[in-house]
């Protein structure tokens, strides 16, 4: 039994004539006989009753009726939905973010909603690490974040822009007006710090890893959007990705000097995976983001 035989039957049982109906659906009666046939033979009852002049409904046919419609009603709202997918006029976009893309996103994000209000957005920040356990399990769509120190096998990478890492601090810190600041420079002040497993951390272990240092590490916050708060109301200094104070008043980003300075803000999506179309737009817009560009503007600077 499929859709077609369905459709079939429900023409016949409208018009209860063979030769009406198959001009209906634009096909031969001979067709449609056969067809209506092999519906009957599946279901092992007839459905019609025929003679040189009429065509009555059985009883079968009457039980079959109601849910012969609900199928292809059914059926017909699959399709227009799929259809409607195409269009990005329903549907939901699961996106993974890490703390540091949140100022880069936020342009695209009322973008995309005015553009697609019909789409929901689910948005997750968490750390890369969770982040990329939810794609495994493909209860994400894609992942914005730096790319990790290690190579997934099972993850496609696209840079979509280099950054460095910095020291964040107020319009009026010592600090605030220089070029670039030296790790060594670091150790004369006050830092809080994101707490470990995040990727500026990480990042920043990995600079000094083989550095024999004493940082005055006062504080560790596991939320960058916390960190940035307190940071305004004291002298203290943190160290994220550049792109982090894009558009946040009264902060200065310093990058530090070294060699091995260079982050990637990354794409990420499940090797393999279908890229459904309102996640494909949405990174299309956010590569056109007036803030991705002035973050890219910044870094060749």
């Amino acid at each position: 039994m499929d859709i077609r035989q369905l459709k079939y039957f429900l023409k016949v049982a409208e018009t209860l004539n063979f030769s009406e109906a198959s001009r209906r659906l634009y096909i031969t009666q001979s067709t449609l006989s056969q067809q209506i046939s092999h519906l009957e033979q599946e279901i092992g009852l007839p459905l019609f009753e025929r003679n040189s002049h009429e065509v009555f409904i059985t009883e079968a046919g009457k039980e079959l009726l109601p849910y012969a419609q609900k199928a292809v009603v059914a059926t017909n709202s699959c399709l227009e939905h799929i259809e409607d997918l195409k269009k990005m006029l329903t549907g939901e976009l699961n996106i993974g973010v890490t703390f540091s893309f949140s100022t880069i996103m936020s342009e695209t994000l009322v973008e995309f909603m005015h553009t697609y209000p019909g789409v929901k957005l689910n948005i997750h920040y968490r750390t890369m690490e969770e982040l990329m356990v939810m794609l495994k399990k493909r209860e994400l769509d894609f992942v914005l974040a730096f790319r990790p120190l290690k190579k997934d096998k099972d993850i496609d990478s696209k840079v979509i822009f280099t950054n460095r890492l910095a020291a964040i601090v107020q319009d009026n810190h010592p600090l605030a007006h220089q070029p670039s600041v030296a790790l060594e420079e670091l150790q004369r002040y006050d830092m809080m710090l994101p707490a470990r497993g995040l990727q500026a951390r990480n990042a920043f272990e990995m600079l000094v890893a083989d550095k024999e240092m004493d940082f005055k590490i006062r504080v560790e916050v596991n939320h960058v959007n916390i960190l940035l708060e307190l940071l305004r109301h004291t002298h203290y200094i943190t160290v994220l990705s550049e792109s982090t104070v894009i558009n946040q008043q009264g902060l200065r980003a310093i990058p530090i000097r070294s060699d091995k300075n260079t982050m990637e803000g990354s794409i990420h999506t499940l090797r393999g995976a279908y890229i459904k179309n309102s996640a494909q737009e949405f990174l299309r817009m956010l590569s056109h983001s007036t803030t991705l560009m002035a973050n890219t503007l910044i870094n060749t600077l």
